[in-house]
């Protein structure tokens, strides 16, 4: 059995008195990509943030474990986390607007100690971001912002990388770009990736786990679940046109689940 690198046990969160997490259970195994999947608003960038201690100040868990490498994380601070190895690239991207690309990559190297190897593999899977390297990340388009906030998540010897709806509303041109340097990247580190977009789900995952009102619903091998339409359907909320044949990321908008 492979090892886990995250291990979240029974999880109950609330947030301004209401239970968002309801028993969460599942683990992330030190290899490959496990894909969080589910209808918009049932739980899954919740589950992120209370694994990186980044709930809001009105909201607490209530019940239940989170362990990074076998050690409880459950209410450790945020920066303790990342300082264990995990990278994170929240939904809204999170980039320092005002600030140069060179300068939003700069500030995420743990003790100014980012290799060169580092910077060379962020160039290679971005090109973008070493011709724009001045320029204010302001300024970049939606594509290059969510760019930049994965290459920021590779500067550091990470053991996990959390990546949170990438592909989320940006053009199939750069769905293609970001799936390909995700593909490349879970050669070489464990993944948690929150995504709703089936045909890159396809191409990326290895399990898949489904939540629906903040339980886990589906466990398993994402194949195995892409496979059976009829269950994709009912745990996802997808018409079965809906549901990609093949592993191609699709040039319009008709895989997504959102």
């Amino acid at each position: 059995m492979t090892a886990s690198v995250i291990g979240v046990t029974g999880l109950q969160v609330e947030i301004a008195g209401s239970r968002i997490l309801q028993g969460v259970g599942f683990d992330v195994p030190a290899t490959g990509v496990t894909a969080l999947m589910g209808r918009n608003g049932v739980g899954k960038t919740t589950t992120v943030r209370s694994i990186l201690g980044l709930l809001p100040d009105d909201g607490r868990i209530t019940a239940g474990r989170v362990t990074f490498d076998g050690h409880d994380i459950t209410r450790e601070p945020t920066h303790a986390t990342i300082r264990r190895g995990v990278g994170y690239a929240p939904e809204d991207r999170g980039v320092f607007t005002r600030l140069t690309v060179a300068e939003n990559l700069t500030l995420a190297e743990r003790e100014g100690r980012a290799g060169r190897h580092h910077y060379d593999l962020v160039h290679d899977l971005f090109p973008d971001l070493r011709d724009r390297a001045q320029q204010r990340a302001g300024t970049l388009s939606g594509g290059q912002q969510q760019m930049l906030a994965i290459a920021r998540t590779l500067l550091n010897d990470n053991r996990l990388i959390i990546v949170d709806e990438p592909t989320k509303g940006l053009a199939p041109r750069v769905v293609r770009q970001v799936t390909e340097a995700l593909r490349r990247v879970a050669g070489e580190l464990p993944m948690l990736l929150v995504e709703q977009n089936l045909a890159v789900i396809r191409q990326l995952a290895d399990r898949a786990v489904v939540l629906d009102n903040g339980r886990v619903v589906h466990s398993g091998p994402a194949a195995e679940l892409l496979a059976d339409r009829e269950r994709t359907t009912t745990l996802l909320g997808v018409g079965r046109a809906a549901i990609p044949r093949t592993t191609r990321v699709p040039d319009a908008e008709e895989d997504s689940t959102s």
